[in-house]
């Protein structure tokens, strides 16, 4: 983790290094992708890598909230973690094990095939009141 002194209000090592703190060297990362460094916070927040989104493995989508919508039915919402979910899929909700299959999924109200990890979906199940 690097750690960035900056002041907002006088622009203090946010584009470029600042000599309002001679004490501040510099930051330094090493990790399996290699070497980095730098003294501003444009320079730290460049060389950051994405988290690694596996699609390999279980489907894992924490619950944020749960909609009843007339005419429609149950649609849980929650951000998909690890894995995918798609229309057909048949899923189980712990720890209550009940288990359904998924009719469509949606994100901002736009109808998907499928949803990776990283996204924020609304899906509608069958047969849950």
């Amino acid at each position: 983790v690097a750690f960035v002194p900056i002041s907002g209000w006088n622009g203090d090592n946010m584009l470029e290094a600042s000599t309002n703190m001679p004490w501040y060297k510099g930051w330094y990362i090493e990790r399996k992708s290699g070497k980095a460094d730098g003294k501003t916070l444009l320079q730290a927040l460049d060389v950051m890598e994405p988290p690694s989104r596996p699609l390999d493995k279980p489907l894992r989508l924490p619950l944020q909230d749960v909609y009843k919508i007339g005419g429609i039915g149950t649609v849980p919402v929650g951000r998909v973690e690890t894995g995918i979910i798609k229309p057909g899929m048949v899923v189980t909700f712990a720890p209550c094990n009940l288990t359904t299959e998924v009719k469509s999924v949606e994100m901002h109200h736009e109808a998907l095939s499928e949803a990776f990890p990283g996204d924020n979906v609304g899906f509608h199940v069958k047969n849950v009141s």
